[in-house]
Formats: C-alpha cells, sequence, structure tokens
C-alpha cells in the first residue's frame, strides 16, 4: 500500500519539478540537545542559516521596592527580575523566553552560602522560566562567580542571545 502512494505521488512531483516548481524545503528549526534529559541546560543548539540573531546585553535587577533603590533582594528575587524583564523585552520584539539559545549568568558570592554564589537560588527561579511545560525549551548556559558586579547589592548579571529561525 506504501508503494502505491508514493507511486502514486510521483508523475505529480514529476510534473511540478518539470513546470519550474521548487519541491517545498523541510522547515528550518533551532535544534536542541541534552547529555542529561533532566539538566535545566541544553547541552547544545544549532541555529539554521537564515535565522534571526538577537544579542541582550547584560541585564541586572530592578529594585525590590522603588523607594529603596539599593534593595534588589537576594539571587533568587534578582534573578526572576532580570528573567522577567529579558521576557517583555522579547515579547515587545514578536520573541519569546523559548528563543533564547545561550545565557552566561554572573553570579556573586554570597555571606550566607560562606561566600559561594547561589546557584540553587537561581536554578530554582530559571526552571520556572524553562524546560517547562508552558515553555519546554532550554538555553545553553554558562555560569560563573565573580568577585563583585557593577554595585555592591547587584548579585546577578544574565545576558542572552536569541535566535528565531525563518
Amino acid at each position: 500500500m506504501r508503494t502505491r502512494v508514493l507511486l502514486a505521488a510521483l508523475p505529480f512531483a514529476i510534473l511540478a519539478t518539470a513546470a519550474g516548481a521548487k519541491p517545498a524545503a523541510p522547515k528550518a528549526e533551532i535544534v536542541r540537545t541534552s547529555a542529561n534529559p533532566t539538566a535545566v541546560i541544553s547541552s547544545t543548539a544549532t541555529v539554521p542559516p537564515g535565522s534571526k540573531l538577537v544579542w541582550l546585553s547584560g541585564a541586572t535587577a530592578s529594585p525590590v521596592d522603588p523607594a529603596k533603590p539599593d534593595d534588589f533582594g537576594d539571587t533568587a528575587t534578582q534573578t526572576r527580575s532580570i528573567l522577567t524583564k529579558m521576557k517583555a523585552q522579547l515579547e515587545g520584539m514578536g520573541l519569546g523566553m523559548g528563543d533564547i539559545v545561550k545565557m552566561n549568568v554572573f553570579l556573586v558570592g554570597v555571606p550566607e552560602n560562606g561566600g559561594k554564589m547561589d546557584a540553587p537560588g537561581m536554578n530554582g527561579v530559571f526552571k520556572t522560566f524553562f524546560g517547562t511545560p508552558e515553555q519546554p525549551n532550554k538555553p545553553t548556559r554558562t555560569t560563573v562567580q565573580v568577585a563583585a558586579l557593577g554595585r555592591p547589592t547587584t548579585l546577578v548579571e544574565i545576558e542572552a542571545v536569541v535566535a528565531k529561525a525563518p
């Protein structure tokens, strides 16, 4: 049965090609792989030629309370603020969080963690934006601890590369 269907379609394909029509190209898409299915990030992201690329500059959190301009909260609070702002920025460009293919996350160590970065605090929030049923894509990511960022109370800075396949 399968052979008959293919053979029946063959004359149409030959006629269409002879008439100058080109067969439809497969839709290009971004391919993400993960060495570990439970990982919070992708291992690779392959972006096809012709994709729209956008680089988001490093972003930091907004104050928790505008009346207290130096209070940005803890690592989790700052991560939520940054990712929420990124989401709004991307939506304004017709893109979404699922279009992020690469992130660089810079974390400052915190006293309550013995001077080490609060990766669990950042990852806890990260997992609410990526790899969810509503938004299953996960970007590739590098996370590093830095000595300091622009302000003494800034604990997180995140930059991203965004790609939208044609």
